[in-house]
This record gives structure tokens, sequence and C-alpha cells, in this order.
């Protein structure tokens, strides 16, 4: 007696369950259903029959037949696959006609004549393929579903041998053997692949009456289990790239829960597989929120965000992509990298950087961002600059960018493989600047180093040399710069030789040194020397226009300063950057924009206007009345400038407190400049502070 599993236990399987306890041919060794209240899986306790919710702990070798009656597609294709070879799998809809022929089979014996319209029109109604024969191997019952797949009328082939219609039939093996061959494939004379079920059919008195087969069209079938095979092959694949793979990896489903990582991601971490997968998305996390479920929540990537996992709190860099797959969101994938190594990499950079900032210039005009047509003109002016080796002075506000024109006008230059040595000259003592400047003989002063020092002209021979703030020179150290640049040569502290030098000075200053000169504080004849190629860079708020492509660049060096990953500016933050007047040009714009940004939480990805502070443009320190009082006034132009800068200075001072350093700020002066102007006009204040 043949063992069966019947396999789903709803309507369908109860019927069959019922009619196969009828036969003695058929052994019900168990019927499975994943829900234990199915009507089969009842009506199979109540007839003694083992139930169960999972079958393949009952597949075995000794099964003969397994009853698919799910009409899940997928059951099917695993029932399939974990068959034996000698294990007959009877789909669901076969199962039910074979059922309904046994249940009918004394009727169809007896009433075969009288029933002849019912079974054409079960035949004839079904998608599957089905030959009858008789003990001679006459065909006697051809349905439509058998025409369309074997290309032959049903008129043709009734009444003619099986093997004359399809050459390729085993149906006489059947009615030789009287054993049943479930699943069986074969190809028909037309190249069409079906599956068969081949089912001898015996009476009563177990006479033998002839045998039918029912077969189904599996072309797409196998088809779709060559693909099935390549997507096999290809996760297999993508699992070994992961598995070898030195970046440390975690995926996660739909639903955020971990279904893979690799073991660089458990050396990061100390995290093991059964600590991530089947997991929460946050179960690996020490310090901060999740990425991969931001991602599944949002659907875009993220990158450069950092965190803390595993038990020792590792510092990480995380990127995130979701995986959309025909535009469902089907998970996300981690990449994490160890912070303590980037740390480490930007501690060698940033000393390398320093060494690199002694030796040459480090931009080029592509730095310099601006489409204004006053950035152009200063652009172009400078671009001519760097082709001659005149002197260049460069003019403008505090935070302009004249260092900037100066590294670059350098690398234009055919000095650009020499050094470039940049000299702030408001920051050192007169005395410390021209030691540095000049160099100094062994024993020129207390302390000084024996054998004497270079001087940064001699470092920078065959170079540039950048000198910001030249308005602040003392007038000894004036007279010394007016000599190297009218003889090319330099004399050291404490020394007598003159030493031929071949620099090229770029000089920057936020200062009138016209008006130094009409007071007495500048040569005029350095200043003829110094002013051959003057460039004026726009201020900010005379190219307002730049502002969003500065905007662009100082947010991307800002995220790689301090590893962020802000994308841009929001219309109404730019509005209000727009609106301001930026006293501190620049610098100041950066120092808004990278203040905004350390205080943005990591989730946020553009600075919105409740990032950026309250700008309000400074009015002017005068009123109306004050303005008219000037234009009324007679006098030269210089005393009038003079007049009204003194005042400017007062009020701004008064407007601070007293406190010079803020004032100085605000009006974009070094503090040194300040003081001087303070003594100048003398000008002091009510509380006076620093």
């Amino acid at each position: 007696m043949q063992k069966v599993i019947i396999v789903g236990a709803g309507k369908g399987g109860t019927s069959i369950l019922k009619i196969l306890k009828e036969t003695a041919m058929l052994d019900v060794r168990v019927v499975v259903d994943k829900n234990e209240n199915a009507p089969g899986i009842m009506f199979a306790k109540e007839e003694g029959i083992l139930t169960d919710i999972d079958w393949r702990p009952h597949l075995t070798k000794e099964i003969d037949i397994v009853i698919d009656v799910t009409g899940n597609d997928e059951v099917f294709k695993q029932l399939l696959n974990a068959r034996s070879k000698n294990t007959v799998l009877i789909p669901g809809s076969v199962a039910y006609l074979i059922s309904m022929l046994i249940e009918e089979k004394e009727d169809l014996i007896e009433k075969f004549q009288n029933e002849t319209y019912k079974h054409d029109l079960i035949f004839n109604s079904t998608d599957d393929g089905m030959v009858v024969i008789n003990k001679d191997l006459e065909i006697i019952l051809f349905n439509r579903s058998a025409e369309k797949m074997i290309g032959i009328k049903q008129e043709d082939a009734v009444g003619r041998h099986v093997l004359e219609v399809i050459p390729t039939s085993q149906l006489h093996r059947v009615l030789e053997t009287r054993r049943p061959e479930v699943n069986q494939e074969l190809v028909l004379p037309n190249g069409l692949k079906i599956i068969t079920t081949r089912i001898p059919m015996v009476g009563e008195n177990d006479e033998l009456i002839g045998a039918f087969s029912v077969f189904k069209d599996i072309t797409e079938v196998v088809n779709l289990a060559e693909e099935i095979t390549d997507l096999k092959n290809i996760q297999t694949m993508l699992q070994a790239i992961i598995q070898s793979s030195e970046e440390a990896i975690s995926v996660v489903d739909e639903n955020g829960r971990g279904i893979m990582i690799n073991p660089a991601y458990t050396k990061l971490t100390g995290l093991t597989d059964e600590q991530v997968i089947g997991q929460p998305a946050t179960a690996d996390i020490s310090e901060g929120e999740s990425m991969h479920m931001k991602v599944l929540q949002t659907r875009r990537a993220v990158r450069g965000v950092a965190m803390r996992v595993g038990p020792n709190k590792k510092e990480v860099i995380v990127n995130v992509a979701p995986v959309i797959v025909n535009g469902k969101i089907k998970g996300s994938v981690g990449v994490i990298h160890d912070m303590s190594e980037i740390k480490n990499l930007n501690r060698e950079l940033s000393r390398a950087r320093q060494i690199i900032r002694t030796l040459e210039a480090k931009y080029s005009f592509e730095d310099i961002i601006g489409d204004s047509e006053e950035m152009k003109l200063a652009v172009d002016q400078a671009r001519l600059g760097a082709k001659t080796p005149a002197t260049v002075l460069l003019r403008g506000e505090s935070g302009t960018g004249k260092e900037l024109f100066a590294h670059a006008i350098h690398n234009a230059s055919d000095r650009k493989y020499n050094k470039f040595i940049r000299v702030n000259c408001a920051a050192l003592s007169e005395t410390l600047l021209e030691s540095e400047l000049f160099g100094y003989e062994e024993g020129a002063f207390s302390g000084a180093k024996r054998g004497g020092k270079r001087g940064l002209f001699e470092e920078a021979n065959n170079g540039s040399i950048f000198l910001d703030e030249i308005g602040e020179l003392t007038a000894n150290t004036q007279a010394k710069l007016l000599r190297v640049l009218q003889e090319h040569e330099i004399t050291r502290v404490g020394g007598t030789k003159a030493i031929p030098i071949n620099v090229r000075v770029i000089a920057a200053t936020n200062v009138n040194i016209e008006k130094g000169i009409v007071n007495g504080t500048f040569r005029e004849d350095l200043y003829y020397r110094l002013n051959r190629m003057p460039i004026h860079i726009p201020s900010l708020r005379m190219r307002k226009g730049d502002i969003p492509l500065l905007c662009n660049r100082l947010i991307q060096k800002i995220n790689q300063d301090y590893g962020r990953n802000v994308d841009g500016v929001s219309d109404a933050a730019m509005e209000q950057l727009m609106k301001y007047d930026w006293p501190g040009n620049v610098r100041e714009l950066e120092n808004i924009l990278g203040r905004a940004i350390i205080f943005m939480n990591y989730h946020e990805t553009e600075i919105d206007l409740h990032h950026v502070p309250d700008l309000i443009s400074k009015e002017n320190v005068f009123n109306k009345n004050d303005s008219e009082s000037f234009v009324s006034k007679s006098g030269k132009l210089a005393d009038l400038v003079e007049d009204y800068e003194g005042k400017i200075i007062q009020q701004a001072l008064d407007r601070n407190d007293g406190n010079k350093t803020a004032t100085a700020k605000v009006l974009g002066l070094s503090v040194r400049n300040l003081y001087y102007k303070l003594e100048k006009y003398g000008i002091f204040a009510k509380n006076d502070t620093q």
C-alpha cells in the first residue's frame, strides 16, 4: 500500500482525505496545515491520522505520494525540490481531479454513456491537458487543453492509437505495470515541455479498464527555475564579496531587522551574528540614532554620520543606502568606518598641511569664488599681475580674501615651484618683525642664536613673500623694505654685508595708506613702490550675488572639517543672508555657516532660518542730520573724511561700552590700528576696557 502525505487541510484537502479514506490503495500517513484548526486537521484527528504544521520532518524516502492542496506555488516548488526521486508530487489541481475520478469511478463505469456531457464539461474546462485511453491503447478522451498543447484536433485524436498521436507517450507502460507515474517530465514532438501524471484505471474487480494522463505546460516554469538558479548564483557571489570585504557591512530588511553582517563588522564592533541578526537595527548602537531606520523611513541615503557602536562604544562614521526593488524598499545596507583610523589620518594630514603651508601656497585662482563683475575684474588683474615680476598691492576690507589672492598669484607665476612665505606685519612687535624679516647676525642682540639666523626674505629667495597688513609697519621697517624693493638686497640685523635676494613681494592692506601718507605714518616713496599694481578686492556687500556660490563652497569645507553631511541652505535662510551687509565679509559668512552647522542635529541636512542668528545690517552710525551736516560743511575732502572717521570711531567705542577689542572687530580694524587712531583723534572711552 502506497504511503501518502496531504499538504493543505482546507476544503479541498478535507475532500481528498475523505475520498482516500475510502480506498484501500493509499495509506494517508500525515495531514499538514499551518492552521491547526483547519477542517482537514480536525477530521484527521478524529480518524486517528497524524497531523502537523510542518511537512518537512515527514517527507522521507518512505513516502510514495505527496498531494499539495495549498494552492501556493512557493510551497509546490519547495515540495518539488525536497522530495526524493521516488516520491510522487501531485499538484492540487491534479489531486483534485484524481480524487474526483476515484470518487466517481463506479459511476464512470456504470453510467459512462449517460455522463458523457458532464465529463466533457469537466475535462474541457480545465487548463491541464488530459488524455484517456482504453486497455487497447486507443484514445477515448482528448480535451481542449490537450488540443492546444499537442497541436492535434480532438476529432483527429479520438479512436486512434495513442502512439500515433503522441509518439513519446508512456501510457502503455502504466497499463503494463498498473502503477501511477506522477510528475514525469516529457517533451512533446512540437518541442513543448510538460509535466505529466499517468494513472491506470482499474475496475472494482481489479480489472484493467484503461489509463489517463494529466499534464501541464512547464516551459515557463523551467525558464523561471533557470532564472532562480541564476539569482542564487548571484546571491552566492554577493555573499562571498561581502564576507571577504575589509569594510564593516551590515544589512537589514524592510522592517529594520538585521539579516546579514560580515566578519569585518564583528571585528570592528565586537558584536556577533547572534547579537545582530534578527534583532532591531538599534541593537548595535551605543550612542546616536539608527541610520538604518532613518533610511527606511526617508528612502534617502545618509553619509558621514558619526556615532558609537558596540559594547566598547567604538567611534565610527556610518554610510547607509536604501535597497529599492521595483519602487518598493526592501531594506538598507550600511558601511561603517573606524573613526580612530580617520583621526590618525587627520592628525597626519594636519601635520603635513603645517609643513606644506610653510613651503608653498595652497590656493589657486580656481579656489576664488565669484561671478560678479567686481570679482571678475579683480581676478583678471591678479592673473595679469601673476605673469609679471611687479610688486602687487592687494587692497580690501578684512575678510575679503586678500591672502587667497596672494596664494593664487604665486601659484600662477613662474615662481610657483619655490617657497611662498607669509608674514602678518601687525602680529609682531617692531624688533621681532625686523629680525624675522631680515634675519640677524650672531651677537646682534641678547639671546641671538650662535651663527645668526636667516630672515624670511632669504628663506623666500626665488619665491614670493606675502606681507599682510603692510600699513602697520613702523617707519624703520618701512625704510628697510624700501631698500629691498629698490636694490633687491637685505642687510641682517647687526650686520653690515648686503645680501642679494630675488623675491616677489605681494603686499596687502585694509587701511587707507594714502591717509597714512598725509598723516606722515607711511612713507610716500614706499607707497609708490608698492602701488605699481594695485588690485582692489570687493567687499561682500558689493557682490551679494556671489553669496549662494560662496555658501556651497564653504559648506563643503566645513563638512570636511567637522565630519558633517549638510547639503545646503534653505531659501528662507538664504534670503536672510542676502539682506545682511557683512562687515566681516567672507570670513564672517564662514563663521555664521560654521556656527549653524555645529548646532545642527545630525539628521538635519539643510541650514534653515532658525539656524542663522538674527543678522541686522548695521545702521549708519550717524543719523540723517549728521550726514546732512557733513555735506553742508566746507573744507578739504581729507579733513572732512578725518572728522567723519573720528566720529565713527567715537560712536562705535561708546556702543561697545569702551571695549576696544570689540570696537576693532566691529570696525574691521586691527587692535593696534585702532589704538593708533584713538591716539590720533584724541578719543577716550567712557568706560575704558579692553
